[in-house]
This record gives structure tokens, C-alpha cells and sequence, in this order.
């Protein structure tokens, strides 16, 4: 059975790659419906390893509060603990919704897919 939050999901993302012309969108649509979409999970140590200051990026499953962010992000992801939510904030980062990734990145330039 698919939790219905996340077949919503899916209908916003790939609304909102066909209208904007962004395969990054449809992407992460087909990944969220894969039951191995929700057994991913990155630490916030490969985050702050494979990104720079200012980066745009999307977890397709859970990222964990192991490590630490030494730099502002913008995160969008599936689900996020409590210590790493606290940790990108305390470093400057911000954690916005799928939705709110959409709106600010219509065409999805510049976001990064981790995990």
C-alpha cells in the first residue's frame, strides 16, 4: 500500500515537470514511489562532503543528523530527524517542503539530487 501523502507528492512533482519543462522533478517522482526510496538515508557528513556553500539539494528518503554541515544549504527531503533539522538551521541552511523546492526552482537548476 502507498501512503497517500506520497502519491500526492508524486502528482505535484510531475505536474510540476511537465509544466516546467524539468526532468529533475519526474526523477524524484519515480523515486519516492520505489519502496527502496524510504530505506535511503544520508548523513549530514556526505552532505557537507559532496556540497558547497548555498547549495540546493533534495534527499529522496531521510537524512540523519550524523556529522555536521559546515556551510548553508537548502534542503528538501522525504523525512529528516530532529538533530540534523536542528543542525542545518544552526549553520545557516534552511528545510523547505517539495513544494516550496518547486516554487522557488521551477525548472530545478541548480538542485541536486543526494542519496
Amino acid at each position: 500500500m502507498t501512503n497517500q501523502i506520497v502519491v500526492q507528492m508524486v502528482k505535484v512533482l510531475k505536474k510540476a515537470s511537465s509544466k516546467n519543462d524539468a526532468p529533475i522533478w519526474s526523477k524524484l517522482a519515480k523515486l519516492a514511489l520505489k519502496t527502496s526510496a524510504a530505506r535511503r538515508v544520508v548523513n549530514l557528513t556526505k552532505i557537507n562532503e559532496v556540497t558547497k556553500e548555498n547549495a540546493v539539494i533534495v534527499v529522496p528518503g531521510k537524512v540523519l543528523g550524523t556529522g555536521n554541515v559546515s556551510h548553508k544549504i537548502t534542503l528538501s527531503s522525504f523525512s529528516i530527524s530532529n538533530s540534523a533539522a536542528k543542525k542545518i538551521i544552526e549553520s545557516g541552511g534552511t528545510i523547505i517542503s517539495f513544494s516550496e523546492m518547486i516554487n522557488k526552482f521551477p525548472t530545478g537548476k541548480g538542485v541536486i539530487i543526494i542519496g
